[in-house]
């Protein structure tokens, strides 16, 4: 079976999400969307009409009011059966994970359990189909409005996503969280934290935990559901999103501040997270924020006087 990895382009680079509403046809000339798959999450809700969807080679035919989740990396095509209009909502879970959610995150992009398997949730319990429906239309109206605010607005409704999906899967499709597993790596957490802006070795976290380096590592990856070399990388990388919307320092600067004095590196780390690189996420934030069309941005952005002390991050 041919597929493609399609790389979806967020309609917000912070948020990492992407919303918006498709219209198909039974028309003749109705194309079929060739199987595709992508990291993101996929919520698909149907507001009017009869749509037929493969989802890993299972057939799925949605009404108005139904929903449907995909997961990551989940193989997937539709094929028009009536005239439909529905909501797609894309988002990268891990990007609205903080500090005390990351630990979920390895539940969600579990390639072993498909994510898919929770849409019994939606057959069975209508409260959190209404909920999770709602969550879907709330983010909708955010994106259209834009009112003051709209960004925080829709990381919560995320989260609300989240918790729904977690709280109603009472067939434990999602494993549960083993809080000792958490509190064993509390010192390595908060070390990390604590020493961001430093060279971090997995020796000395292996120290604090009290482990072996090989039990250490497969330990981590295991209960955090990120290796300990990537988690340390992305909260460099988030502390570098809050520097370079909150403060007027040279992409090297904050190369430094964040420990990634080697700026080859620097950016192919922002890269690898963020798609983009650390003065196209700047110019595209700020000037987004400031109403300001992208084509007017100078090549080289300076830090506006107004965000000198504004922060978005979370």
């Amino acid at each position: 079976m041919e597929s493609i990895r399609e790389n979806i382009q967020y309609q917000h680079p912070f948020l990492a999400v992407k919303i918006f509403d498709a219209v198909r046809s039974c028309q003749p000339d109705q194309k079929v969307t060739r199987w595709h798959y992508h990291k993101e999450i996929e919520l698909i809700l149907m507001l009017k009409g009869r749509f037929g969807f493969y989802l890993n080679e299972t057939p799925v035919v949605l009404q108005s009011g139904d929903l449907i989740l995909i997961g990551s990396n989940e193989l997937h095509t539709d094929y028009p059966c009536d005239n439909a209009s529905f909501l797609v909502f894309q988002f990268d879970i891990q990007e609205h994970l903080e500090h005390s959610g990351l630990p979920y995150y390895r539940y969600f992009a579990d390639s072993s359990v498909p994510l898919s398997r929770l849409n019994y949730i939606f057959r069975e319990n209508p409260e959190a189909r209404r909920i999770v429906s709602g969550c879907i239309q709330t983010i909708n109206d955010e994106f259209q409005s834009k009112q003051e605010g709209y960004e925080i607005a829709i990381s919560i409704q995320i989260k609300r996503i989240i918790l729904t999906l977690l709280r109603a899967d009472t067939r434990k499709v999602i494993p549960s969280r083993e809080n000792s597993d958490i509190l064993r790596l509390r010192p390595v957490l908060d070390y990390i934290d604590t020493h961001l802006g430093d060279k971090l070795q997995v020796e000395e976290a292996c120290k604090l935990a009290n482990m072996s380096y090989h039990y250490f590592v497969k330990y981590f990856k295991k209960t955090m559901g990120i290796s300990f070399v990537d988690y340390i990388t992305l909260k460099k990388i988030r502390r570098a999103e809050r520097l370079l919307l909150t403060k007027d320092l040279s992409i090297s600067q904050i190369g430094e501040e964040v420990g990634m004095s080697n700026m080859a590196h620097f950016y192919k780390m922002f890269r690898k997270f963020k798609e983009c690189s650390p003065n196209e996420f700047r110019k595209k934030m700020l000037y987004d924020m400031a109403g300001k069309p992208e084509d007017h941005v100078p090549a080289e952005t300076k830090m506006p006087q107004n965000f000198q002390d504004f922060s978005v991050c979370q």
